[in-house]
């Protein structure tokens, strides 16, 4: 068996083994936080395996010590540069064409995920909160580590729900306090609630990924399609787009309003994790949580 390298990527690895395409996100020292281009790099890499006639399964993960920290929300709008800005400053007319459109819309780029003819399967550890969230949570099979963390905080501050995945994956119940209070869930916990498929510990996450993947490669791919055409379908039919239109412009007007800019003055002045503690001290979760209701640090993917 020979693991070899294709396209190259500035935010993200890709590589193949048999008939497994892996996607990487390469940010390890950032916490594989997104900013430009890695959601187009993420479109453009699931557009590689479904272009390869050899490929069966995607394998969606992150390097170093998390899946991914979500949207890196320190510098505000500069990583979108033009498109979100006019003169320097905020213009709500180019966030909704943007986020809105197609070809530059967030969740359109969440979504080549689930709108990849193949399963993907998503292998969270560590962090995996806010946009990180959506992008694990398109996938078909989301794996996690007992200890990975899997919220949305942006669910009290700078957003709204997005893919509308956290809704349809979750009970009315679930979604609604974890709508309301932004509370995260461990990986067994959403396990345990069915937000995601499985939770193992840490040193089985990826053989157990790798024999998934492997079972389902014995299935021919045309009848892996088809199964996940008809799913998908089903939950389209329900209104999923519709959802998403709606999250898009509630999240450019959550990002707005006017305690939204002062926690991203906050940010810029005393630092990402002034704010952050500042948003979710009085709930002692995320990084403000105890060791325990944080992921292990020591459990690092090695790309």
């Amino acid at each position: 068996m020979t693991t070899s390298a294709h396209p190259e990527f500035e935010t993200l690895l890709y590589t193949t083994r048999e008939a497994v395409a892996t996607i990487t996100l390469n940010r390890p020292d950032r916490l594989n936080t997104i900013v430009p281009p890695m959601p187009d790099e993420i479109e453009q890499a699931i557009g590689v395996a479904e272009r390869d006639p050899s490929i069966k399964v995607i394998v969606l993960r992150g390097a170093g010590r998390a899946f991914s920290g979500g949207y890196d929300f320190g510098g505000g709008f500069d990583h979108w540069g033009e498109s979100m800005n006019t003169d320097g400053r905020w213009d709500p007319g180019k966030d909704f064409a943007m986020v809105s459109a197609r070809e530059t819309g967030p969740t359109q780029k969440f979504m080549a995920i689930w709108r990849a003819s193949k399963p993907v399967i998503a292998q969270v550890h560590g962090w995996c909160v806010g946009g990180a969230s959506d992008y694990a949570l398109c996938a078909d099979l989301v794996i996690a580590s007992d200890d990975a963390v899997i919220g949305t905080p942006y669910a009290r501050m700078w957003g709204a729900y997005l893919t509308g995945m956290w809704l349809y994956r979750l009970s009315l119940a679930k979604v609604k306090w974890h709508s309301l209070t932004g509370e995260p869930l461990t990986g067994k916990e959403a396990a345990a609630v069915e937000l995601i498929n499985e939770s193992v510990p840490f040193e089985r996450l990826e053989a157990r990924v790798a024999e998934i993947a492997a079972k389902l490669c014995t299935i021919p791919l045309s009848q892996l399609q088809a199964q996940k055409m008809i799913v998908n379908q089903a939950y389209e039919n329900m209104g999923l787009a519709s959802t998403q239109t709606l999250g898009g412009i509630l999240d450019g007007l959550m990002r707005n309003t006017p305690e939204a800019q002062e926690f991203i003055d906050i940010a810029a002045r005393d630092g990402v994790r002034a704010a952050v503690e500042r948003r979710d001290g009085p709930w002692g979760d995320y990084s403000q949580a105890t060791p325990e209701r944080r992921p292990d640090p020591s459990h690092v993917i090695d790309p």
